[in-house]
């Protein structure tokens, strides 16, 4: 259950004082803050270079001064417009763009110095006719959902790259941070609770963005709805199969690495704002990191946060189409999103395919029929593949790679196929189980114990 959100009188009067207070004990104390931190690591006798609690600390630092600086000069407009009469007008929206833009800026730089992170965007190629539409048309940015981090990034793209003035659709808990709290409330932005994705008013309110888009408008839309876990995973899943949708959950099973999408926002947008492209976007890299938890214990995460997007022109957006006709060309869209996560996850190993039948294995000699085991490495690579002597009942057997040490280290293919097989053969059952626990997922299969001294007797059996 969701917070309570608290009313906007007390944000602003108890909120936003306390994270100035905050930021200002924070920096005082940070020089002993930091001494501390290192002691407490080579305590911990961590590794040389993780310095885990000296980099949240400086990042915390970086958000809080951020913060601060971003209260304190929205202060400043709302006194020179004439304690707020003038907000709305166009000179301080674009003055308040300008806040977003060095707040988002400021923030990734400390997030790529402190973590050691590597942002690389792959662009559609500059042609003339993609030069001509970079700013001559508004869009609407259909994007995978994967934690707060892909929302910053991807506004402060747009913002400071493309020029755009992004309208975003956000969860409401993010008005819990002061700053942000204040500058996206003065801006045209949604702010909606998960529970309530699919309403009219929440439709509306997407429609009323969409309409009011200038010549560089953006609106950024998730149609996830949320991030991915393997729960919600299921859930979209078994939402598609309440409605009488098998085809459409069949293809939401196909695609372990996003959330069914849901359609009433996108296609409302696309309705509201005729002369308006649309942008798909992409992205591998933050998909772990939902909370502190998640990413103190990815520290130091030294790696590269890919992101691709897509442009459909207006002529090729299908607007005339019914909506039967526009939900296969989201769910087409869709697919080619999760193969290319698929693809550009870090550590994820290769992606899932299907194995032609009689196909040996990479790890089985040939001439061998197939076991279903448990093979551990670091990568927690996995490869599905399909089972000898199954083809006719349509069976497929999935060798996968279990993570030694973190269990945030599996990918989201290797949940969804431990969420939906409905035979799992482990080695060790007991830890099997406690990873599926760490990772959110409800084992609905039968579990089976399988070892060497019993792969002759039970292996016929499992791929029977």
């Amino acid at each position: 259950m969701a917070a309570m959100l608290p009313p906007r009188l007390i944000r602003r009067l108890v909120l936003a004082p306390l994270a100035i207070v905050i930021a200002i004990a924070v920096a005082l104390l940070f020089p002993l803050l930091a001494l501390l931190s290192v002691i407490v690591e080579l305590l911990a006798r961590s590794r040389p270079g993780r310095m885990r609690s000296l980099r949240l600390l400086f990042f915390a630092l970086v958000w809080l001064f951020a913060d601060t600086a971003a209260l304190f000069m929205c202060l400043g407009l709302w006194i020179a417009s004439g304690f707020g009469g003038r907000l709305r007008t166009e000179p301080y929206q674009e003055r308040h763009y300008a806040i977003m833009r060095w707040f988002l800026d400021s923030v990734q730089r400390g997030a790529t110095r402190a973590f050691g992170l590597r942002i690389i965007v792959e662009e559609p190629e500059l042609t003339e006719a993609e030069r001509a539409a970079r700013l001559a048309r508004p869009v609407i940015v259909l994007s995978r959902h994967a934690g707060p981090g892909d929302s910053f990034l991807l506004v402060r793209q747009l913002l400071s790259v493309y020029g755009r003035r992004p309208r975003v659709v956000m969860k409401a808990a993010l008005q819990l941070d002061p700053g942000l709290d204040v500058v996206t409330n003065r801006l045209p932005n949604v702010f909606i609770q998960h529970s309530k994705t699919g309403s009219r008013t929440y439709v509306e309110q997407i429609e009323r963005l969409a309409s009011g888009l200038g010549q560089a408008g953006a609106l950024v839309i998730f149609p996830e709805g949320g991030n991915w876990t393997p729960g919600r995973w299921e859930r979209g899943i078994a939402r598609l199969e309440r409605l009488g949708r098998r085809d459409l959950a069949d293809r939401a099973r196909d695609m372990p690495n996003l959330l069914a999408p849901r359609s009433g926002g996108a296609f409302s947008a696309i309705e509201a704002c005729p002369a308006a492209d649309v942008i798909f976007v992409a992205h591998a890299g933050l998909d772990r990191l939902v909370s502190v938890r998640d990413i103190w214990r990815s520290l130091p995460m030294d790696q590269t946060i890919r992101a691709k997007w897509w442009r459909v022109p207006v002529d090729e957006v299908p607007r005339a189409l019914d909506h039967e006709g526009q939900l296969q060309w989201l769910y087409a869209w869709w697919e080619r999103i999760d193969a290319w996560i698929a693809q550009n996850r870090p550590g994820s190993g290769e992606p899932l395919r299907e194995r032609a039948e009689g196909e040996p294995s990479a790890s089985e000699p040939k001439g061998r029929g197939a076991a279903l085991t448990e093979e551990r490495s670091d990568e927690g690579r996995r490869r599905p593949k399909s089972a000898p002597g199954a083809s006719g009942k349509g069976g497929r057997l999935i060798v996968a790679g279990a993570p030694i040490g973190r269990p945030e280290d599996a990918s989201a293919r290797f949940a969804a196929a431990l969420a939906t097989a409905p035979v799992i053969a482990a080695e060790d059952t007991r830890r099997l189980r406690r990873l599926a626990a760490a990772l959110e997922v409800k084992v609905a299969g039968r579990v089976v114990s399988y070892y060497e001294d019993v792969e002759a007797a039970r292996g016929p059996a499992l791929i029977a």
